[in-house]
């Protein structure tokens, strides 16, 4: 939201009820109105993270049936979480408690988040590297999970196709396995990855997440993490980008022209052992270590010299602020049902098994065998590749036109459509920060 919209937030809010807007995305889940009395404060969490809403859901009720206090859930459908925010925030009723998850977003919508400096949830906090602050030092958003990324993994399918998980230490160990595996996919009864969907549900993984590793990669080659959005990339790294996504899309279970349209279910091809590799996150191991308990994870091999010491992409956008414009009471309200989920034993157990993981001093320990993974990378002396990615400027735009130019690509994998994806994620970056920045 853009600083002009303080101005008139309080005009817009009233018009807000009156008049309706033809474009507006409606939230996925959740938006029936709560139990409980509102009278001495209410909480509306804007959740970010689908997977997690029937937790959530749980959560909200166990909280209102103990205390009285109504707390709403809704959750934005994937990939839409900016503009279910936008339409949510222009309303009377608006989000006690959202999302600000990076450096960009803290720009945008800073102004509507209250200063959590030395609030009761930030001293339950175990550690201070994930906290948002703004130019003035306010602090803005705290993280409430962190999580890693890189591809999962079903040791049982790699031995059975008579390879061992040791063989996998780099790109060209990794191309070689999969490789094999797809040539035989028939003769074994499963293919090396799971479908690759560009829609909405899926191409956030490519675009965003797998994205990262030329982000890392090409700040890492500057000398430091970036501690702001760049005005300019140089693309220096994705050569070793179309390297690993190729491999994806061309040694899996779905056709690469057929991934514009989506519609596979990537996440059900892994548990059912119709794929051995899965571009995911830490955020799947609930779901998936019932069927593949001896699921795990490796990093984003992709070719750049010294990756044998490589871990997993760890990081988070998943950071709490709550609405400065909401009431006193309200704001009451959101900190004590904050600080709630992060000390009671049993909700945070249930955050936890569904987060992964969250850093805060009285939380349950984490049993997320992914986190786990990244963290033996770790304890081996590996890098952590940290989520560069958060700084993609004007996210949803730039993610639609890297989405737009794969689709391309994937219907047709010529040099020149090749060229179009590296304009996309080059010279997109330096338009949509101008967009945002001016």
């Amino acid at each position: 939201m853009k600083k002009t919209l303080a101005l008139v937030l309080a005009l817009v809010l009233c018009l807000a009820l009156l008049a309706g807007c033809g474009s507006k995305q409606e939230p996925a889940q959740g938006s029936a109105e709560p139990a409980g009395d509102a009278s001495n404060g209410s909480v509306y969490w804007l959740n970010f993270k689908p997977e997690s809403d029937e937790v959530l859901q749980e959560v909200a009720k166990m909280y209102t049936e103990e205390t009285g206090v109504p707390v709403k859930v809704v959750t934005a459908a994937s990939g839409t979480y900016n503009q279910t925010l936008m339409s949510e925030m222009d309303k009377a009723s608006a989000p006690t408690l959202f999302v600000i998850g990076n450096q960009d977003a803290v720009k945008e919508w800073g102004d509507y988040a209250l200063d959590l400096t030395d609030s009761a949830i930030a001293k339950e906090l175990n550690t201070d590297a994930y906290e948002l602050r703004d130019a003035d030092g306010k602090l803005c958003s705290i993280g409430y999970c962190y999580e890693c990324y890189g591809i999962i993994v079903n040791p049982d399918l790699i031995e059975q196709a008579g390879h061992t998980m040791d063989e996998i230490k780099n790109f060209e160990s990794l191309k070689a396995v999969v490789e094999d595996i797809h040539a035989r996919a028939d003769e074994l009864g499963f293919d090396a990855f799971t479908s690759c969907d560009m829609d909405d549900s899926s191409s956030w993984r490519f675009t965003g997440h797998m994205a990262n590793l030329e982000y890392f990669y090409e700040e890492q080659a500057a000398g430091a993490a970036w501690t702001e959005c760049p005005e300019s990339i140089t693309g220096a790294y994705l050569d070793n980008y179309k390297a690993l996504y190729d491999l994806c899309v061309t040694n899996s279970l779905t056709d690469r022209k057929d991934l514009a349209t989506g519609g596979h279910d990537a996440e059900n091809e892994f548990i059912t052992g119709k794929a051995a590799f899965f571009v995911n996150g830490s955020w799947e191991y609930a779901a998936v270590s019932e069927a593949v308990p001896n699921a795990t994870m490796i990093p984003y091999y992709c070719g750049v010299q010294g990756e044998e010491k490589a871990g997993l992409n760890c990081g988070t956008e998943n950071y709490w602020a709550i609405n400065s414009a909401a009431s006193e009471a309200d704001q009451q309200a959101t900190m004590d049902f904050m600080v709630w989920c992060v000390t009671d034993p049993e909700a945070s157990r249930m955050l936890v098994d569904t987060f992964g993981v969250m850093p805060y001093k009285q939380a349950a320990e984490s049993t997320n065998g992914f986190l786990a993974a990244a963290d033996a990378y770790t304890a081996a002396g590996n890098y952590v590749m940290d989520w560069a990615t958060n700084y993609q400027p004007n996210v949803d735009e730039y993610r639609a036109a890297l989405v737009s130019a794969l689709n391309a690509y994937n219907a047709d994998p010529t040099d020149a459509n090749w060229e179009s994806v590296k304009t996309a994620f080059v010279d997109g970056w330096a338009a949509q920060y101008a967009a945002v920045n001016g």
